[in-house]
Parts: C-alpha cells; sequence; structure tokens
C-alpha cells in the first residue's frame, strides 16, 4: 500500500483513503462528524478515557480533503458565519476595576476546572478579549482552568494535548520516534495563559503558575484516566521574555523550526517560538521514556 499523506505521525495510505471515499459514496446523508466518528472506531483512535479522538480525525478529514485527495460532506454550519476568534462568546459582566497591592493581600486563590462546566463561556470569552492570541478550540485531551482572588476571575489557563513534533523537547526527553510515540500523552501543552490586564500584582502570573502545575497531574488523571509528567509552553520572544516561566523554574529548551504541525513542505511558514518546559514529577525523565 502507498502512502499519501501523514498526519501527527500516522501514515495514511491510499486503502485509507479509499476507505474514506467508499464511507462517504455509501452514505450520502452521513454528517463530517458521524464520519469522523466512525472512522475514529474503525482505526482503534480511542482515548485512555474511553473518548473517540474525534478533533484530530477531523483534522485529518479537512488536511486530506484540502489537498485533493478525497471529497467531503458538505458542512451544516454556514459558511457566513464568522470564525470563533472573530465572534463574541459569552456577555461580559464581572467587575474590570483595577485589582492592585501584593500577593499576600489577595487572600485566598482559588482554582477551578471549568471545561463542560457553567463558567466555561466566561473563560472562553476572557481569553478572546484579552489574550493576544484570541480564543481556539484546542485539539486531543484538554483542560480548563479559572483563578480566582475571592469572586473576582484574576487568571485563566488552558492545557491540551502536546505538539506531536518538537525536537528541543525530544532532545532534552531523550525521545525516540517510537518512544515519543507511546508516551506523548504523558505531557501537557501550556496553549494559554492569562493574566486579565486590569490585575497588577506583582509575582502574581509564576506563582499561580507553580501552583498550576503542581494540581495539574492529579486533575488530568481524574479528567482522563492517565497522569501528565512534563509540562511545555511556546514563548513568542518579539513578544515576551517567558519571565513569570522562568521565576516558576521552567527551562528554555531552546527555538521551533517555524513549521506547523501538518507541515508537508519542510520550510517554515510562522514565527520562531522559545519551547520552555517543567518537570511535573522527580523521576519524569525516567517515566517519559519507557516502552511498553
Amino acid at each position: 500500500m502507498e502512502t499519501i499523506f501523514e498526519y501527527r505521525g500516522r501514515r495514511i495510505t491510499d486503502a485509507d483513503v479509499a476507505l474514506i471515499r467508499g464511507l462517504v459514496a455509501a452514505n450520502p446523508e452521513m454528517t463530517r462528524r458521524a464520519l469522523s466518528r466512525d472512522l475514529c472506531r474503525r482505526w482503534g483512535w480511542i482515548q485512555e478515557n474511553g473518548a473517540l479522538r474525534d478533533g484530530v480525525c477531523r483534522g485529518l478529514l479537512l488536511s486530506l480533503w484540502r489537498a485533493g485527495h478525497l471529497e467531503l460532506p458538505a458542512p451544516r454550519w454556514s459558511a457566513t458565519r464568522p470564525p470563533l476568534r472573530q465572534r463574541r462568546l459569552a456577555p461580559l459582566d464581572i467587575d474590570t476595576g483595577p485589582l492592585l497591592g501584593r500577593l499576600q493581600d489577595l487572600g485566598e486563590i482559588r482554582f477551578r476546572q471549568v471545561r463542560r462546566a457553567a463558567e466555561e463561556p466566561l473563560l472562553h470569552a476572557l481569553i478572546a478579549d484579552y489574550h493576544y492570541l484570541g480564543y481556539t478550540r484546542p485539539v486531543g485531551e484538554h483542560l480548563k482552568f479559572l483563578a480566582a482572588a475571592g469572586a473576582r476571575p484574576v487568571a485563566c489557563f488552558v492545557w491540551s494535548s502536546a505538539p506531536r513534533h518538537l525536537s528541543p523537547r525530544d532532545r532534552y526527553l531523550g525521545w525516540s520516534a517510537e518512544t515519543r510515540r507511546q508516551n506523548l500523552h504523558l505531557v501537557a501543552y501550556n496553549s494559554r495563559f492569562l493574566i486579565l490586564p486590569w490585575v497588577q500584582v506583582p509575582h502574581l502570573a509564576s506563582h499561580l503558575l507553580a501552583r498550576m502545575t503542581r494540581m495539574l497531574p492529579a486533575a488530568w488523571q481524574a479528567a482522563y484516566g492517565h497522569p501528565v509528567w512534563y509540562a511545555e509552553t511556546f514563548v513568542d520572544p518579539t513578544r515576551f521574555r517567558g519571565t513569570c516561566y522562568r521565576a516558576a523554574s521552567w527551562v528554555w529548551l531552546g527555538r521551533t523550526t517555524g513549521r506547523g504541525k501538518d507541515d508537508q513542505t519542510g520550510r517554515p511558514n510562522r514565527s520562531l517560538k522559545d519551547v520552555l518546559g517543567l518537570p511535573l514529577h522527580r523521576r519524569f525523565r525516567a517515566l517519559l521514556t519507557r516502552r511498553s
């Protein structure tokens, strides 16, 4: 069988494409979501908590469609609908008055995991409005946290599945391609971290990062049936120095190549980012290099 496409480490063959074409032809009323979920079951694309890897599979289908390898059912959503990051995701009804002072004056700061909870739209709206990257829906396993001082939100976190190909991290951990394939799910990627702009409290960012990463393995275990042993993030050096991460003991690992996760050309197509990482267990390297 000929490999015609590669996506997130999986080789897609002409037989795979023929299967997808056959499913579309035999089920003209099938939606893209239903097609994706059917393929996940056929291919065994299932998370450890039993959920289908639907988002990853739909990304593959779109990539194959854009490359001209197959036709997909027409989308059910109108093409005129504004992109997610251009829409107001939820009305903001919170106190945006200045929050100043010392860290110890804030009182107790609590973290709430808000994915699939009532406060999830609030987190989406805050990130969409105040994070320079806006809000985009995470792919794969992910968790979302609001940190609040009393009744007032002060920060937002989004954690998701780690990027597959990341040379600085792989060298640091001592990963081969096979070890990475087996253990990538044990790494969490901090895709968004936002201190709300009206909150101006020295040392708050590094304090929250340190607390967040201490609780992350247990939170991941509760949600997905397995922990995470390493955390990573990207920092745009043209905008930030990553000071709060470094103050929270994160380590600079190197820089990205400037190619996206679905790159098929081998050429840079975006800005270079600093890669920072943080072990979440003292035996992280042994845990992350185990082979089954």
